[in-house]
């Protein structure tokens, strides 16, 4: 007779495996030049959502049952990502790239006419703030809303006086002038919001418990012009280390996570994005210019390159998957999705038929 402490192990591993087996990755690509996305489930191009506007950069981000997608052209729509249909959308502006997700709001940040909009989950308007400034970077933390206005070399942090209760009613709460030239992108860990430069030596840290901000100066030799603006939200944070990638020179900065300076990691070409793997162990870095084809594959302990990809197109975006030994890597100029196997680090499978891919979002699908 099999005894408790046997079985329960079999149920637990059993349980284990089936909640896996239960989630499958359903990819949503952004189609760069054709106002669409491609879906693609089990491997395969499923479909394409049409008339989704300009999608030169277009993001996609999921909340509960809901997807949305914000066009380069100030249109943020919501879908279904089961049925893959449409189900409304709203214009904030002429041009916006940023957005973030609340139970309560969706939050747009306006290249075009300056503002910030806040919509209901539903994409009703029901605030508009002007700033007088480009804004980007937003992120949400507590019951405040974070951004950096690019034109006004400031910090916004907005709050909610409503508490996160039903419909937001934001304020400004504190503002941070002169913190640097030019912001251009941002991330959040914790209570730190983290901001970039394009013309300042340095990335900026607000406490959002304590509303500080401090400067973290970055050691740049050889500065080289920058043709593809690192996106700060692929910096990558393990429980050991910040990583970042340098503007304007081919490295990796490494830091600890409160921000003392570890080491630098010599790239090959000047990095874009720095994606870690779901278990912390590797980190995929992306590159412009001359080295838009190229990957390198980083061991997260050692800082050492493990492994090269080279591909006949530029790599505009890649994706680990949290379900699946995959990285999945858009090669805009071959018009395909690459899947590469990230136990042996071979070429697991190609998939053609997605038009000059760019973004790749991965949809949790349970079934």
């Amino acid at each position: 007779m099999i005894n408790k402490l046997l079985l329960g192990t079999i149920i637990s591993a059993l349980f284990f495996v089936n909640a896996n087996a239960l989630t499958r990755d359903k990819l949503f690509v952004v189609e760069r030049e054709s106002s669409s996305v491609a879906v693609i489930e089990n491997g395969l191009p499923r479909t394409h959502m049409k008339n989704m506007h300009n999608m030169n950069h277009g993001v996609i981000k999921f909340f509960q049952n809901d997807g949305y997608i914000i066009s380069r052209d100030g249109y943020i729509v919501r879908f279904d990502p089961k049925t893959e249909k449409k189900l409304n959308e709203y214009k904030t502006s002429k041009s916006a790239i940023g957005f973030v997700i609340n139970k309560n709001y969706v939050a747009v940040a306006n290249y075009d006419d300056k503002s910030v909009d806040i919509l209901s989950r539903d994409l009703k308007p029901l605030q508009k703030i002007k700033t007088d400034s480009r804004n980007v970077g937003i992120k949400i933390y507590k019951n405040y809303l974070v951004f950096s206005q690019m034109d006004n070399d400031k910090i916004t942090v907005l709050k909610d006086m409503n508490e996160g209760k039903g419909k937001p009613n934001f304020k400004i709460f504190k503002e941070f002038e002169n913190v640097g030239i030019m912001p251009f992108d941002a991330m959040i860990k914790d209570n730190n919001f983290i901001t970039g430069f394009f013309k300042s030596p340095w990335f900026g840290v607000v406490n959002l418990d304590t509303m500080r901000y401090k400067k973290i100066k970055i050691l740049l030799e050889d500065r080289k012009p920058v043709l593809k603006v690192p996106h700060f939200g692929f910096w990558s944070i393990s429980n050991g280390n910040v990583f970042i990638p340098a503007v304007g020179n081919n490295k990796v900065l490494v830091y600890t996570p409160d921000f003392k300076y570890v080491t630098q990691i010599v790239t090959e070409g000047l990095p874009v994005f720095t994606s870690l793997s779901p278990d912390q162990k590797y980190m995929a870095v992306t590159f412009s210019g001359k080295k838009f084809p190229v990957i390198q594959i980083i061991d997260t302990k050692t800082f050492k390159i493990i492994k090269r990809f080279e591909f006949k197109g530029k790599v505009l975006h890649l994706r680990w998957s949290k379900n699946k030994p995959n990285l999945y890597v858009s090669v805009n100029d071959a018009n395909k999705i690459v899947v590469l196997d990230t136990k042996g680090w071979w070429l697991k499978r190609e998939i053609f038929t997605i038009k000059k891919p760019s973004g790749i979002f991965i949809y949790e699908d349970k079934y």
